[in-house]
Order: C-alpha cells, then sequence, then structure tokens
C-alpha cells in the first residue's frame, strides 16, 4: 500500500507534530464541543497528539492498523486519562475529530498534494487515515464503556 503521496504525508505528520499538535489544541480548548478539555492540562493533551502524530505511519501501514492502534496507542491509558478527568465520551470522540482534521488542514497548508497528478492518491490516502481514525473511535468508545459508571 506505500505510494509516495502516502510516505509523504506520514513523514510531514512525523516531523511536524509538535506544530500540528499545537494548532490541534488550540481549536480543542476554544471549540465548544470539547469544552471539558480546559480542565485537562496542555502538556497531557500535547503529548497525546504529538504521540499520536509521531506513530501515525506505524498505524497506517499495518496490515492489521486496528491491533496496532491499540497496542501502540495505549488506547487504554488514554481513556482512563480522559475518564478520571470526567470529559465526556462524545467530547473524547470530537476531539479525535479535531486531530484528524487537523492533520489534514497542515498537509493542506503545507501544499502536500498537488492537484490533479494526485488526485487518485489523495484519495487512497484519506480513505486510509479515516480507517485508522475510526479505528481509533471503535477503540476508545469499547474502553470508555467499559469503565466503571460514575455521574459526570
Amino acid at each position: 500500500m506505500k505510494s509516495a503521496l502516502a510516505d509523504r504525508l506520514m513523514q510531514l505528520s512525523a516531523n511536524n507534530s509538535s506544530q500540528i499538535a499545537e494548532q490541534w489544541y488550540k481549536a480543542l480548548i476554544t471549540h465548544t464541543k470539547t469544552q471539558a478539555y480546559v480542565s485537562m492540562s496542555k502538556e497531557a493533551c500535547i503529548r497525546h497528539a504529538e504521540f499520536f502524530f509521531k506513530n501515525l505511519e506505524n498505524i497506517y501501514f499495518a496490515e492489521n492498523p486496528e491491533s496496532v492502534a491499540a497496542h501502540l496507542l495505549d488506547v487504554e491509558g488514554f481513556v482512563e486519562d480522559v475518564y478520571a478527568r470526567n470529559i465526556p465520551l462524545e467530547q473524547v470522540i470530537y476531539s479525535v475529530m479535531l486531530l484528524r482534521r487537523h492533520l489534514w488542514l497542515y498537509a493542506e497548508s503545507q501544499a502536500l498534494y498537488d492537484g490533479v497528478n494526485d488526485l487518485m492518491q489523495m484519495a487512497e490516502n484519506i480513505n486510509r487515515v479515516v480507517l485508522v481514525f475510526d479505528y481509533l473511535i471503535f477503540l476508545i468508545i469499547r474502553r470508555y464503556r467499559s469503565m466503571p459508571v460514575h455521574s459526570m
């Protein structure tokens, strides 16, 4: 599944993980759908996002991305962290959606894709990245739902 375009996207993600995470964090704490994150430290939020962006390539190119994501990203630890801070599940999921959005916004701002010439590969990249995020969202929901119930 490797392609030059996918390699460029993965390198962009890894090499610019701090910048993408910073942009994501700014959106996260100001967005009305993720208000609970203002109680979480910037360092913790940035750390989770940077780790994801640095390791996206390992998940993207994996034969079984769901398994690699579950193992590599420590979804259980992440969920336990946000759960302990009483961040509602819908806000956690929206934060992941923002994570995906900021990857694409950053790639677009860097002119990673060259219009029509890259159109087919770009569609393949988008589909694969969406798949990775779908697995991540599924893993988060599954772990979140297994946590003991507490009042929010």
